[in-house]
């Protein structure tokens, strides 16, 4: 005969109640501050770069906005961020490609002229794959992410990025995979030695937009929230 502990069975609610559902905020979250960028239901905090509208291929498809092929064009936030905390969840699909950008401005050529960007790939079938600071959770170029950070391709991934006076910590999956002071001589070096060495402008602003790639590949995004950071 199965034995039902009360105690037990109401600290597992309350574990379960703590936790918001998809595209909300939990209790603690809303007192401390922390906003939705996306509530499942519109994309009103978005808009296509360097355009007042949005695409009609970013769709909203099962409480999750989706780039549904090439041609929808890099979005981001209405809003500007100088210190803050993200998070959010994506999924790749298969061969897929794409990329979250942070400090974006609308001076360059492309949303990705002066934003760094932090790697969403398809690691095992993805061209890209062959230097491992292209790897998803990377700061694409210029510090790669760790093996233990990485999931396959249609799977649900947790990233959060904490910039807070310069200093730029991303997580993927529970995993550190970036942690470096923006304009350090760290980062000075790094950017030296990448693709970026000659890009004027690059990560040149403290505060500029969020930004979701369309690499012309289908993604997935949910969960998007930030809390700003006085």
């Amino acid at each position: 005969m199965t034995r039902f502990y009360l105690p037990a069975l109401l600290l597992a609610f309350s574990s379960f109640s703590a936790l918001a559902a998809d595209n909300q905020l939990s209790a603690e979250e809303q007192r401390n501050g922390w906003q939705l960028l996306f509530d499942g239901k519109d994309m009103s905090q978005w808009r296509n770069f360097k355009q007042q509208g949005l695409s009609k291929q970013w769709i909203i498809e099962d409480g999750a906005m989706k780039l549904n092929g090439k041609g929808g064009g890099d979005i981001l936030t209405k809003a500007q961020y100088q210190n803050f905390d993200l998070k959010l969840d994506w999924k790749i699909s298969e061969v897929g490609n794409s990329g979250i950008f942070i400090l974006a401005d609308e001076t360059g050529q492309q949303i990705y002229s002066h934003a760094p960007e932090i790697q969403i790939l398809d690691n095992e079938r993805h061209p890209d794959n062959k230097l491992a600071s292209h790897l998803s959770g990377s700061l694409y170029d210029l510090i790669a992410s760790p093996a233990a950070s990485h999931k396959k391709a249609g799977e649900w991934n947790q990233v959060r990025v904490l910039l807070e006076d310069n200093q730029l910590t991303i997580w993927q999956n529970g995993v550190q995979t970036v942690s470096v002071k923006i304009q350090s001589p760290q980062w000075q070096q790094l950017v030296a030695e990448s693709k970026f060495a000659n890009w004027p402008g690059f990560a040149a602003k403290s505060s500029g937009h969020i930004g979701l790639q369309d690499h012309g590949d289908v993604v997935w995004f949910k969960n998007l929230k930030i809390k700003e950071l006085k």
